[in-house]
């Protein structure tokens, strides 16, 4: 899993420019993504159809919905079988309710969560949002890297994505 790195640009430039100096860190082009509102991106690789709608963002509402399903159909499971004193069913529920509440934790504790919802305001403004992928040993290296090289640019934080996936 790769982390994501949100940097706003003012404009089409600034954005090439940092581009043109992540690739010289070894950052490939097919992992930076351009999104911008009522400007026409001409040299800068523009993002696809599924970051654009924030699939990942999706995906985790999905996964995050279906965990706390789980754990609610574990509960019910518990507080029937407790009822009827069935003690396998008892302790499978309760096994299921701490596996969902551990997943549950990791998610929230250890996956960075920036949406594109956090970015609309300056989207509609006619700013550019650079989003860079990265494995999670450079995140701190590439954005003390744009933060040194464009003061203009805003770094928006971090999300995590699938490469496998194209989201």
């Amino acid at each position: 899993m790769l982390r994501r790195l949100f940097f706003l640009f003012p404009d089409e430039n600034h954005a090439q420019r940092a581009v043109d100096q992540l690739i010289k860190k070894n950052i490939p082009e097919r992992h930076m993504h351009a999104i911008a509102r009522g400007v026409k991106l001409s040299s800068l690789p523009e993002a696809t159809e599924r970051q654009k709608k924030d699939t990942a963002f999706r995906v985790e509402r999905f996964l995050w919905n279906a965990n706390l399903l789980l754990f609610a159909v574990a509960l019910i499971l518990l507080i029937a079988s407790l009822a009827t004193a069935e003690w396998f069913w008892s302790g499978f529920a309760l096994a299921i309710m701490l596996i969902t509440f551990f997943a549950g934790q990791q998610f929230v504790v250890r996956i960075p969560d920036v949406h594109l919802t956090e970015f609309t305001d300056a989207l509609a403004h006619g700013e550019i949002l650079l989003m860079v992928d990265v494995s999670l040993y450079r995140v701190a290296e590439i954005e003390n890297h744009v933060h040194q090289q464009h003061p203009e640019a805003i770094v928006g934080g971090a999300s995590w994505t699938m490469d496998a996936f194209g989201i």
